[in-house]
Protein backbone atom coordinates (compact mmCIF):
# COMPACT_ATOMS: atom_id res chain seq x y z
CA UNK A 1 0.00 0.00 0.00
CA UNK A 2 1.39 3.68 -1.09
CA UNK A 3 2.39 5.76 1.64
CA UNK A 4 -0.25 8.75 2.89
CA UNK A 5 0.96 12.12 2.66
CA UNK A 6 -0.34 14.36 5.88
CA UNK A 7 -3.33 16.03 5.19
CA UNK A 8 -3.23 19.85 4.41
CA UNK A 9 -4.88 21.89 7.12
CA UNK A 10 -5.47 25.74 7.22
CA UNK A 11 -2.50 27.79 8.19
CA UNK A 12 -0.05 25.10 6.82
CA UNK A 13 3.43 26.20 4.59
CA UNK A 14 3.33 25.29 1.12
CA UNK A 15 6.71 25.25 -0.22
CA UNK A 16 6.38 26.67 -4.24
CA UNK A 17 9.10 25.38 -7.17
CA UNK A 18 9.52 25.56 -10.46
CA UNK A 19 10.41 22.23 -12.03
CA UNK A 20 10.14 22.38 -15.44
CA UNK A 21 9.29 25.73 -17.56
CA UNK A 22 9.80 29.42 -16.65
CA UNK A 23 6.42 31.19 -15.67
CA UNK A 24 6.06 34.89 -15.36
CA UNK A 25 6.50 36.59 -12.37
CA UNK A 26 3.17 38.47 -12.14
CA UNK A 27 1.54 35.34 -12.43
CA UNK A 28 3.41 33.64 -9.82
CA UNK A 29 3.12 36.62 -7.67
CA UNK A 30 -0.82 36.75 -8.05
CA UNK A 31 -1.02 33.23 -7.17
CA UNK A 32 0.87 33.60 -4.33
CA UNK A 33 -1.16 36.29 -3.15
CA UNK A 34 -4.30 33.98 -3.28
CA UNK A 35 -2.99 31.42 -1.72
CA UNK A 36 -1.68 33.71 1.87
CA UNK A 37 -5.55 35.41 1.11
CA UNK A 38 -6.59 31.84 2.07
CA UNK A 39 -4.53 31.43 5.03
CA UNK A 40 -1.76 29.83 4.09
CA UNK A 41 2.24 30.58 4.76
CA UNK A 42 4.09 30.32 1.68
CA UNK A 43 7.92 29.45 0.84
CA UNK A 44 9.25 30.20 -2.39
CA UNK A 45 11.89 27.52 -4.15
CA UNK A 46 15.28 29.40 -5.04
CA UNK A 47 14.30 28.36 -9.12
CA UNK A 48 10.68 29.89 -8.74
CA UNK A 49 11.73 33.22 -10.80
CA UNK A 50 14.55 31.61 -12.97
CA UNK A 51 14.44 31.75 -16.87
CA UNK A 52 16.77 29.95 -19.05
CA UNK A 53 15.32 29.91 -22.05
CA UNK A 54 12.21 27.21 -22.02
CA UNK A 55 13.85 25.97 -18.52
CA UNK A 56 13.56 27.52 -15.10
CA UNK A 57 17.61 26.79 -14.04
CA UNK A 58 19.41 23.81 -14.41
CA UNK A 59 18.16 19.92 -13.90
CA UNK A 60 20.39 20.16 -11.23
CA UNK A 61 18.96 23.54 -9.51
CA UNK A 62 15.64 22.71 -10.32
CA UNK A 63 15.77 18.81 -8.12
CA UNK A 64 17.89 20.23 -5.61
CA UNK A 65 15.27 22.94 -4.88
CA UNK A 66 12.29 20.10 -4.84
CA UNK A 67 14.81 17.84 -2.51
CA UNK A 68 15.01 21.31 0.03
CA UNK A 69 11.16 21.45 -0.03
CA UNK A 70 10.74 17.38 1.04
CA UNK A 71 13.48 18.19 3.51
CA UNK A 72 11.63 21.14 5.12
CA UNK A 73 9.51 19.86 8.23
CA UNK A 74 7.15 23.09 7.89
CA UNK A 75 6.20 22.13 4.39
CA UNK A 76 2.98 20.41 4.04
CA UNK A 77 2.49 20.93 0.44
CA UNK A 78 4.81 21.31 -2.37
CA UNK A 79 3.17 23.36 -5.31
CA UNK A 80 4.63 23.33 -8.71
CA UNK A 81 4.15 26.83 -10.77
CA UNK A 82 3.74 25.27 -13.74
CA UNK A 83 4.77 22.25 -16.12
CA UNK A 84 5.90 23.09 -19.29
CA UNK A 85 8.95 21.00 -20.63
CA UNK A 86 11.94 20.01 -18.76
CA UNK A 87 10.23 17.98 -15.56
CA UNK A 88 12.18 14.62 -16.27
CA UNK A 89 15.47 16.10 -16.50
CA UNK A 90 15.45 16.59 -12.58
CA UNK A 91 14.65 12.28 -12.13
CA UNK A 92 17.96 11.62 -11.66
CA UNK A 93 19.17 14.04 -9.49
CA UNK A 94 16.54 13.48 -6.87
CA UNK A 95 16.79 11.33 -3.46
CA UNK A 96 13.99 8.91 -3.07
CA UNK A 97 14.88 6.94 -0.17
CA UNK A 98 14.57 11.07 2.35
CA UNK A 99 11.37 11.59 -0.02
CA UNK A 100 10.10 8.58 1.51
CA UNK A 101 11.29 9.51 4.76
CA UNK A 102 9.19 12.46 4.12
CA UNK A 103 6.40 12.30 2.84
CA UNK A 104 4.37 15.20 1.67
CA UNK A 105 1.67 16.26 -0.37
CA UNK A 106 2.62 17.08 -4.63
CA UNK A 107 0.25 18.18 -7.09
CA UNK A 108 0.19 19.32 -10.50
CA UNK A 109 -0.56 18.10 -13.95
CA UNK A 110 0.94 18.54 -17.46
CA UNK A 111 4.64 17.57 -17.55
CA UNK A 112 4.85 17.42 -13.62
CA UNK A 113 2.99 14.33 -14.74
CA UNK A 114 6.41 12.69 -15.18
CA UNK A 115 7.30 13.57 -11.87
CA UNK A 116 3.62 12.53 -9.89
CA UNK A 117 3.91 8.84 -11.26
CA UNK A 118 7.63 8.52 -10.52
CA UNK A 119 6.96 9.43 -6.69
CA UNK A 120 4.95 6.95 -6.85
CA UNK A 121 6.98 4.20 -8.45
CA UNK A 122 9.93 5.02 -6.67
CA UNK A 123 9.37 6.31 -3.23
CA UNK A 124 5.59 4.90 -2.43
CA UNK A 125 4.40 8.15 -2.31
CA UNK A 126 0.54 9.07 -3.53
CA UNK A 127 0.35 12.07 -5.30
CA UNK A 128 -2.20 14.41 -6.45
CA UNK A 129 -2.87 14.85 -10.51
CA UNK A 130 -4.74 18.42 -9.72
CA UNK A 131 -3.99 22.04 -9.83
CA UNK A 132 -0.80 23.65 -10.17
CA UNK A 133 0.57 26.95 -8.38
CA UNK A 134 -1.00 29.04 -12.24
CA UNK A 135 -4.16 27.39 -11.37
CA UNK A 136 -4.68 29.58 -8.24
CA UNK A 137 -6.69 32.28 -9.29
CA UNK A 138 -10.26 33.77 -9.59
CA UNK A 139 -11.35 32.42 -12.87
CA UNK A 140 -10.84 29.00 -11.95
CA UNK A 141 -13.84 27.18 -11.67
CA UNK A 142 -15.11 26.60 -7.92
CA UNK A 143 -15.43 22.48 -9.11
CA UNK A 144 -11.32 22.79 -9.13
CA UNK A 145 -10.97 24.32 -5.63
CA UNK A 146 -13.46 21.91 -4.38
CA UNK A 147 -11.47 18.78 -5.83
CA UNK A 148 -8.35 19.88 -4.68
CA UNK A 149 -9.57 20.76 -1.27
CA UNK A 150 -11.67 17.41 -0.63
CA UNK A 151 -8.64 15.50 -2.18
CA UNK A 152 -5.92 17.17 0.54
CA UNK A 153 -8.41 16.50 3.14
CA UNK A 154 -9.49 13.69 5.22
CA UNK A 155 -12.18 12.32 4.19
CA UNK A 156 -15.20 9.21 4.58
CA UNK A 157 -13.90 6.08 2.18
CA UNK A 158 -14.80 5.02 -0.19
CA UNK A 159 -15.00 8.45 -2.55
CA UNK A 160 -16.14 9.10 -5.70
CA UNK A 161 -14.23 11.00 -8.35
CA UNK A 162 -17.37 12.92 -9.79
CA UNK A 163 -17.57 14.87 -13.26
CA UNK A 164 -19.15 17.96 -13.10
CA UNK A 165 -22.29 18.23 -14.25
CA UNK A 166 -21.86 19.78 -17.32
CA UNK A 167 -19.28 17.18 -18.62
CA UNK A 168 -20.96 13.62 -18.16
CA UNK A 169 -18.66 10.74 -18.40
CA UNK A 170 -19.09 8.15 -22.07
CA UNK A 171 -18.87 4.14 -21.37
CA UNK A 172 -16.86 3.30 -24.06
CA UNK A 173 -16.30 0.07 -23.01
CA UNK A 174 -17.95 -2.29 -20.00
CA UNK A 175 -16.27 -3.19 -17.18
CA UNK A 176 -15.46 -3.30 -13.45
CA UNK A 177 -11.97 -3.17 -12.51
CA UNK A 178 -10.25 -2.31 -9.39
CA UNK A 179 -6.24 -1.41 -8.76
CA UNK A 180 -3.89 1.53 -8.31
CA UNK A 181 -4.51 4.51 -10.61
CA UNK A 182 -1.21 6.08 -12.22
CA UNK A 183 -1.42 8.51 -15.68
CA UNK A 184 -1.74 12.52 -17.00
CA UNK A 185 -0.23 13.70 -19.65
CA UNK A 186 0.14 11.55 -23.03
CA UNK A 187 3.11 13.34 -24.19
CA UNK A 188 4.89 13.51 -20.88
CA UNK A 189 4.66 10.02 -21.09
CA UNK A 190 6.07 9.23 -24.23
CA UNK A 191 9.18 11.43 -23.43
CA UNK A 192 9.86 8.66 -20.56
CA UNK A 193 9.91 4.94 -22.71
CA UNK A 194 13.04 3.16 -22.66
CA UNK A 195 13.88 5.26 -19.18
CA UNK A 196 14.40 3.68 -15.67
CA UNK A 197 11.16 6.37 -14.83
CA UNK A 198 8.56 5.01 -17.29
CA UNK A 199 5.09 4.74 -16.49
CA UNK A 200 4.35 1.27 -14.89
CA UNK A 201 1.11 0.43 -15.67
CA UNK A 202 1.00 -3.64 -14.79
CA UNK A 203 -2.22 -4.11 -13.16
CA UNK A 204 -2.78 -0.45 -12.96
CA UNK A 205 -5.74 1.53 -14.30
CA UNK A 206 -4.40 4.18 -16.88
CA UNK A 207 -5.44 8.18 -16.86
CA UNK A 208 -4.26 9.89 -20.13
CA UNK A 209 -4.81 13.60 -21.68
CA UNK A 210 -3.26 15.60 -24.37
CA UNK A 211 -3.87 19.14 -25.47
CA UNK A 212 -2.48 21.26 -27.97
CA UNK A 213 -1.84 18.22 -30.46
CA UNK A 214 -2.92 17.04 -33.82
CA UNK A 215 -4.73 14.05 -33.26
CA UNK A 216 -2.42 12.33 -35.80
CA UNK A 217 -0.03 12.78 -33.25
CA UNK A 218 -1.86 11.43 -30.48
CA UNK A 219 -2.24 8.69 -32.59
CA UNK A 220 1.17 8.11 -32.78
CA UNK A 221 1.43 8.68 -28.94
CA UNK A 222 -1.38 6.09 -28.06
CA UNK A 223 0.37 3.70 -30.74
CA UNK A 224 3.55 4.05 -29.47
CA UNK A 225 2.13 2.98 -25.83
CA UNK A 226 0.71 0.13 -27.10
CA UNK A 227 4.25 -0.89 -28.64
CA UNK A 228 6.05 -0.09 -25.52
CA UNK A 229 3.85 -2.97 -23.63
CA UNK A 230 1.59 -0.23 -21.73
CA UNK A 231 -1.76 -0.36 -22.60
CA UNK A 232 -1.53 -4.70 -23.04
CA UNK A 233 -0.28 -4.07 -19.13
CA UNK A 234 -3.29 -1.70 -17.53
CA UNK A 235 -6.34 -3.30 -16.85
CA UNK A 236 -8.55 0.13 -17.17
CA UNK A 237 -8.35 3.17 -19.22
CA UNK A 238 -9.78 6.59 -18.41
CA UNK A 239 -9.84 9.12 -21.16
CA UNK A 240 -9.66 12.73 -20.57
CA UNK A 241 -10.09 15.61 -22.89
CA UNK A 242 -7.59 16.44 -25.69
CA UNK A 243 -8.17 21.07 -25.22
CA UNK A 244 -7.00 22.46 -29.11
CA UNK A 245 -6.49 19.01 -30.08
CA UNK A 246 -7.51 19.71 -34.13
CA UNK A 247 -8.91 17.21 -36.32
CA UNK A 248 -6.06 15.37 -38.73
CA UNK A 249 -7.16 13.73 -42.28
CA UNK A 250 -10.66 14.36 -41.31
CA UNK A 251 -10.32 12.57 -37.70
CA UNK A 252 -11.38 13.52 -34.70
CA UNK A 253 -10.21 12.64 -30.79
CA UNK A 254 -13.63 10.91 -30.26
CA UNK A 255 -13.02 8.96 -33.72
CA UNK A 256 -9.58 7.90 -32.52
CA UNK A 257 -10.44 6.61 -29.02
CA UNK A 258 -13.07 5.00 -30.90
CA UNK A 259 -11.31 2.92 -33.82
CA UNK A 260 -7.85 2.58 -31.93
CA UNK A 261 -8.55 2.29 -27.77
CA UNK A 262 -12.30 0.43 -28.13
CA UNK A 263 -10.93 -2.34 -29.79
CA UNK A 264 -8.58 -3.41 -27.30
CA UNK A 265 -11.22 -4.68 -25.27
CA UNK A 266 -10.07 -3.01 -21.80
CA UNK A 267 -12.73 -1.08 -19.26
CA UNK A 268 -12.94 2.16 -20.89
CA UNK A 269 -14.50 5.62 -19.78
CA UNK A 270 -13.71 9.07 -21.77
CA UNK A 271 -15.16 12.68 -21.14
CA UNK A 272 -13.01 13.06 -18.23
CA UNK A 273 -12.24 15.81 -16.68
CA UNK A 274 -8.39 16.26 -15.67
CA UNK A 275 -5.32 18.17 -16.60
CA UNK A 276 -5.56 21.11 -19.14
CA UNK A 277 -9.14 21.36 -19.50
CA UNK A 278 -11.05 24.02 -17.90
CA UNK A 279 -12.46 21.54 -15.17
CA UNK A 280 -9.97 19.58 -13.33
CA UNK A 281 -10.97 16.77 -11.32
CA UNK A 282 -8.47 15.72 -8.46
CA UNK A 283 -7.02 11.94 -9.19
CA UNK A 284 -4.66 10.14 -6.19
CA UNK A 285 -2.34 8.53 -8.65
CA UNK A 286 -0.88 5.74 -6.50
CA UNK A 287 -4.25 4.90 -4.86
CA UNK A 288 -6.57 2.18 -5.04
CA UNK A 289 -9.66 2.86 -7.55
CA UNK A 290 -12.86 1.20 -8.47
CA UNK A 291 -14.01 1.88 -11.84
CA UNK A 292 -17.15 1.03 -12.96
CA UNK A 293 -18.07 1.90 -16.98
CA UNK A 294 -21.56 0.55 -16.92
CA UNK A 295 -22.32 3.01 -13.78
CA UNK A 296 -19.86 5.31 -14.41
CA UNK A 297 -17.94 5.64 -11.30
CA UNK A 298 -14.85 5.90 -10.56
CA UNK A 299 -14.23 5.10 -6.24
CA UNK A 300 -11.50 5.69 -4.37
CA UNK A 301 -10.55 2.77 -2.51
CA UNK A 302 -8.89 4.00 0.31
CA UNK A 303 -7.55 7.09 2.01
CA UNK A 304 -5.50 9.37 0.30
CA UNK A 305 -3.87 11.85 2.66
CA UNK A 306 -3.42 11.24 6.74
CA UNK A 307 -4.49 12.70 9.51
Amino acid sequence: MAIKPPQLRPGDTIGIVTLGSPLEATVINESIRTLESLGFTVIVGDTVYLSNGFLAGTPQQRAADLMSMFENEAVKLILPTRGGVGVAGILPYLNFPVIQSNPKLISGYSDITVLLNVLYEYANLITLHSLLLLDFNLSTPAYNFNQFFGATSVRPVPWQIINPPEMPLVSRVPGNVTGPIVGGNLTSFIDTLGTPFEVNTAGKIILLEETHEPINTVYRYLNRLLLAGKLDDCIGIIMGECTNCAPAYGVSYDQLITEFLVPLGKPLISNFASGHGTFKAAVPIGATVSMNTENLTITVMESTVSP
